[in-house]
């Protein structure tokens, strides 16, 4: 995200990004909480309101994105929060029977971690413009780890999901109807979830040279 702008500008980007800060705080705080109260199988339902809220209030960065408030282009903006919203509604809210809770756990931990990090790192970057080395590192890097967890943890969710898909009929629509369109949700699924092999590789290039640039950039400053 940029860190020009005007100042009506740069203030509604501090406050965005400061309101859905805490939004991931209160899905890492529950995740962790319920963890060790209750064990990995009773953490979706602990964080399932502050997951929706959060993941949800992303849709406006592909606006930011196209609105040029941003540097972020929409070509990487759009594909990687298009796939987080399919898995958080049409997966995790719609298909909750069919969760493992390893999977839910693995997922929740590795977004939220990612996003405490992230949206702090361009709250202060907005209100202050400046971030500490140390900050502008985890935002640059822990994507090593946790984006590979989330992937693997977002296509089993799918995989695990598409039994109950396929058997509920869920989201479907089947010839003739007054549209004379058929759709088969878990087609659907299947197809996207094939778009991530050649989206993860484009997605990590694209996060391994913002890495360079950063970092390169705040050695020399």
């Amino acid at each position: 995200m940029a860190g020009g702008g005007s100042v009506v500008q740069r203030l509604y980007l501090s406050v965005y990004n400061w309101v859905v800060f805490y939004g991931w705080v209160r899905v890492l705080y529950c995740t962790t909480l319920t963890l060790l109260a209750k064990g990995h199988e009773s953490v979706y339902e602990a964080v399932e309101q502050p997951l929706l809220f959060a993941q949800t209030s992303a849709l406006l960065e592909i606006l930011h994105a196209i609105l040029g408030f941003v540097r972020s282009p929409v070509s990487a903006t759009l594909p990687q929060l298009s796939g987080r919203l399919f898995v958080t509604w049409g997966i995790l809210w719609s298909f909750a029977e069919t969760h493992s809770h390893v999977l839910v756990t693995s997922l929740v931990l590795s977004w939220s971690i990612t996003e405490v990090i992230r949206y702090s790192f361009f709250g202060l970057k907005e209100a202050f413009g400046i971030i500490p080395y140390w900050h502008l590192w985890l935002r640059y890097s822990t994507f090593f780890v946790l984006y590979p967890i989330g992937l693997v943890s977002e296509l089993g969710l799918v995989y695990a999901a598409l039994p109950s898909i396929k058997a509920s009929g869920k989201y479907c629509l089947e010839m003739p109807d007054k549209w004379n369109f058929s759709f088969s949700y878990y087609y659907f699924c299947i197809i996207l979830s094939i778009l991530y092999i050649p989206g993860f590789p484009y997605l990590f290039h694209y996060m391994l040279t913002q890495r360079k640039k950063a970092l390169s950039k705040a050695k020399a400053a």
